[in-house]
């Protein structure tokens, strides 16, 4: 029985070495909305870091987070940083490092102990309407490259809640 139970350890031992090998550093993540008002309209809501947080769905998670703004307002330099007591949300800091009006709004986030990532929302007008396209890259070194697997759900969630808020406020 002993025997059974070291085999089988050491089976899920190799199956873990093989999938953080096996496993893409890389991740990338993308979600879109359309919302029914003119990109002018969006982009007011997506140009500066306080205007994001208006409608950030990791805000939601702690509401003690602590969160210090620098910069200029709506320019490339625009930064926010946060702290946490939650896990979950941890430390961090985001900084809008592109802007393209009524189009695109670049940033880069640096989580404490996790590394950097970089995200756009996009903006692309259909008619009356704006498409709204929110990516995700980054890079998870091995092992952490294997929370992978368990990201694009997390990041669905996360991401569809947000543009839900973002059309619900630039709708009414």
């Amino acid at each position: 029985m002993l025997k059974k139970i070291l085999y089988v350890l050491l089976a899920i031992i190799a199956i873990l070495v093989i999938a953080v090998f096996a496993i893409s550093e890389k991740f990338t993540f993308e979600k879109s909305i359309v919302i029914n008002a003119p990109a002018e309209k969006v982009y007011a809501h997506i140009s500066s870091t306080k205007a994001f947080n208006e409608w950030n769905p990791w805000l939601k998670m702690d509401p003690a987070l602590k969160m210090e703004y620098s910069g200029t307002s709506g320019e490339i330099g625009d930064k926010y940083c946060w702290k946490s007591e939650k896990q979950e949300v941890g430390n961090g800091c985001q900084e809008i490092t592109a802007l393209v009006p009524n189009q695109k709004q670049s940033t880069k986030m640096v989580f404490e102990g996790m590394g950097d990532a970089y995200s756009d929302i996009i903006l692309t007008p259909q008619g009356n309407q704006t498409k709204v396209t929110w990516t995700l890259d980054s890079e998870l070194e091995r092992p952490k490259n294997l929370m992978k697997i368990f990201m694009t759900g997390a990041m669905d969630k996360s991401y569809g809640e947000g543009l839900k808020t973002l059309k619900e406020i630039c709708e009414k």
